[in-house]
């Protein structure tokens, strides 16, 4: 029952507090500017947007990367996989599946964690993060009209109720 009360709490945060969308990064404008997006992907997203590999923002120097890839799961549902590389150039990959119908489901590569996301609109979802059954953030993930950003805000509420708000752009390479 105290995962139901945290979910709804946050709820209510996410329904008072809009979603901010997100400034532009610091990178250079031109950088993907040739880029061509391959006729596959754009099959996908006739089915949902979000189908495709986008790479976060940062300003960050190689190897430091991080790149979510979504694709077709079930039958209307979405996999989430996350490829992250830090400073030392370590790797590390997790995944989840969603049905965007508010269910948790088990987070491959993270012990004891799960996930649930819930459609907001055509645009948002609101994403449940859990650790043993508390769930600890939810990313309010917003993508673009042009459909090639994503906007992810990560807020986290700590023991003494106070509030962490974060914020990341990734942009479609796929």
């Amino acid at each position: 029952m105290s995962n139901r009360k945290s979910v709804l709490r946050w709820l209510v945060l996410a329904w008072v507090c809009p979603a901010f969308a997100c400034a532009p990064g610091d990178g250079d404008a031109g950088e993907a500017a040739d880029e061509t997006i391959p006729a596959e992907t754009i099959e996908d997203a006739a089915s949902n947007p979000r189908f495709g590999v986008w790479e976060l923002e940062s300003d960050a120097e190689p190897p430091v990367r991080n790149v979510m890839t979504y694709e077709p799961w079930g039958d209307g549902g979405m996999k989430i996989t996350v490829a992250q590389t830090n400073s030392d150039g370590e790797t590390s990959e997790w995944s989840y599946a969603t049905m965007f119908d508010g269910v948790f489901r088990e987070v491959e590569g993270q012990e004891n964690a799960t996930t649930s996301v819930e459609v907001i609109d055509e645009r948002t979802n609101h994403i449940f993060n859990a650790r043993n059954g508390e769930v600890y953030q939810v990313i309010v993930n917003v993508l673009s009209e042009d459909g090639h950003t994503i906007n992810n805000e990560y807020r986290r509420t700590a023991a003494d109720g106070t509030e962490r708000v974060s914020h990341a752009v990734y942009r479609r390479i796929q």
